[in-house]
């Protein structure tokens, strides 16, 4: 169940959200942004995030061995340098540790991406972390129907 419509309560700070959001999908190549999304979705352990950007990915033509495979995406053959690089900064700008993002995977990311490829890829990463954890305190559900 879940706790508080956060669109209802604080609509500014939703529509300040989905601003982002929106951004994020006029800047970014869509496909490394459904992986994007999906990837930290499911190191957040968000449940609505990973099966809305799951079933948004594979209506936008992605394949499901794929989809499924970002979740062992390092041990797969199935990305290619630029999404792998966007994966690496994802799980590391995801999980935040003490230190930062490496500057090897950043390094790595800056070899594929231009500079503002990769601002955008980072407001795309930084902006699905913000919806995750969102989620996580408003304990939203994904519908069962579907």
């Amino acid at each position: 169940m879940s706790r508080i419509d956060l669109e209802a309560v604080a609509p500014e700070a939703y529509r300040a959200v989905a601003g982002l959001e929106r951004y994020t999908r006029a800047n970014l190549d869509h496909t490394v942004l459904h992986l994007v999304k999906v990837r930290a979705s499911m190191l957040n352990s968000c449940g609505f995030c990973v099966d809305m950007h799951s079933r948004d990915a594979l209506a936008a033509g992605e394949s499901s061995r794929r989809l499924f495979a970002v979740a062992a995406w390092r041990e797969t053959p199935f990305f290619d340098e630029r999404e792998r690089t966007a994966l690496a900064l994802t799980d590391a700008l995801t999980r935040l540790g003490e230190h930062g993002v490496p500057d090897e995977v950043w390094d790595d990311a800056a070899k594929v991406w231009s500079e503002k490829e990769l601002a955008d890829l980072t407001v795309a990463i930084a902006t699905i972390n913000v919806w995750n954890r969102i989620v996580a305190a408003t304990r939203r559900q994904p519908p069962t129907d579907g």
